[in-house]
This record gives C-alpha cells, structure tokens and sequence, in this order.
C-alpha cells in the first residue's frame, strides 16, 4: 500500500511554518520562514515549496493538507482549515503525552491553552489585544536598548542586579528603558528586568486558564532562554520546550489532516 502523505501549514502574523508528515505519523520535512511585520502569500508558498522540497515530493504527492494560525484563510493552502488552539495543542500532545498546559508566545499574541488527559482542549486564554507578553515586545525592548534580538535571552541570565520594568505596555515600556539607560543601569539588567516582566504577564494568563503539570511551551519565544527562565519561575513550574517550538502548530495541522485521510 503507498504511504500517505499530509501537509501541516500554520501561517501565523510573523512567520510560516510547514510540516510533512507521512501516515506512519513521521515527520518528513519542516520549515520556517520568517518575513517582516507580516507574512504574507508569498512567504507562505516559499515555505510549502520548501518543506516539499526537503521531502523529496511534489504538490501531486499530498493528499491531504490542513492549515492554520492567523493566515489559515489564505487561498490555496489547504484543504481544510482549524483553529491554533486546537493544532497547538494536538501538536504538543503529539511531542510530549504528558502535557496538560501549554504556554504558546508567538510575535503578536500570547495564549495559555489547559488540555484535559486526552489532549483535548479544557480551557484556554488569549491576550491578542496588547503586544505585552508577546515577541513583539522584547523586538521592541532589544532595538531600544541596542542588543541583537537572538542575543537577548541568554544576555538577560548574565544579570546579577535585576532591573525593574513596571510597565507592560510597549510605548510607555519603551520610555522606561530609555530612562533606565540614561540613569546608567547595564543593559544586561535592563534585560533581565524585561523578561521578569513578560513572564509575569504571562503568568496571569495561566492563573487564568489553570496549570497542571507537564507545561510545554510553544512559539518563537521558547526559544529564548531568559524567558523560560522567568517563566519556570513565575508559575513555579519546570516547562518542557520541544527541539523546534515553532512547528508545534504545524505538527498539529498535519495531525488533523491525517484524520481525514485515515477515517
């Protein structure tokens, strides 16, 4: 019998992501691509070309697709679409059985997403009003401060006198680390005060959606060290981040579209 083989596609505000998986729920290929403010058409086939590419198969060798994030709408990616909170869940249960909370903190938004043992969503909350607590709000905080976006995280653990930022909101977060430097406070502290306070943002929103053990965290941001660190911290929790945070939605995706091809 041929292997099946679906596609995950999860465009989100900031980045796409594409994961190929075959019916033996292998992963194939993945890809990210990032583009500027917002993706856009464009960004998102470069980065389902890509990830067929890297799988040795072609758009005739899909059989089924499923798309989803804040672009799932676009035309032509995929045959169905659903929902992030769904995918990102399904996609970390997938990564990790033990998973009952998930953190996800993408460029524009940030969402704490309670699973029941199944893997199937409990309870959710979103804060995708307000860049506070998202990636957007340390791109900003780093410009202000001069420090290579990628470089941020592991910078702001070197801290030994952390500095205090109290407001949330990126305009007045923004004047407050200006003001900070000017008084002579190192960056690294600055830093490490910016991430104390993302964590503690997003906090709030687990209290709100209820953590239970294991937490996994999802998104770009996983990636960066001094935010788990604050994170783990804040909640009282140790979070699992898997090997590539960004394609847990994606990892979804292709979940849901084997569903369809399997039942």
């Amino acid at each position: 019998m041929k292997t099946q083989i679906v596609v995950g596609i999860d465009i989100g505000s900031l980045s796409a992501k594409v994961v190929v998986m075959d019916s033996k729920k292998r992963i194939l290929s993945s890809e990210v691509v990032q583009r500027g403010i917002i993706v856009d058409e464009a960004a998102a086939k470069q980065c389902l070309i890509t990830a067929m590419s890297k799988a040795g198969i072609t758009p005739d060798d899909v059989d089924y697709s499923v798309s989803t994030g804040y672009g799932r709408a676009l035309p032509g990616f995929g045959d169905k679409n659903v929902t992030e909170i769904s995918c990102h869940a399904r996609g970390a249960h997938f990564l990790n059985p033990e998973v009952r909370t998930i953190i996800d903190i993408g460029g524009q938004d940030s969402k704490v997403i309670a699973l029941e043992d199944s893997g199937i969503v409990h309870n959710f909350v979103m804060n995708d009003k307000c860049a506070a607590g998202t990636g957007r709000f340390i791109e900003v905080m780093s410009a202000a401060l001069g420090i290579p976006l990628k470089d941020a995280g592991a910078l702001s653990l070197q801290s030994q006198n952390q500095a205090k930022v109290s407001s949330t909101c990126v305009v007045f977060a923004e004047s407050e680390v200006i003001s900070l430097v000017a008084k002579g406070m190192k960056k690294i502290d600055i830093l490490a005060g910016i991430h104390h306070a993302i964590a503690e943002r997003v906090s709030g929103l687990s209290k709100l959606a209820g953590v239970r053990p294991a937490v996994f965290m999802s998104g770009g941001v996983a990636k960066n060290k001094g935010v788990v660190y604050h994170l783990e911290r804040a909640i009282g929790e140790k979070i699992f981040v898997p090997e590539d945070p960004q394609i847990v939605g994606a990892i979804g995706a292709a979940l849901y579209a084997l569903d369809v091809i399997l039942e």
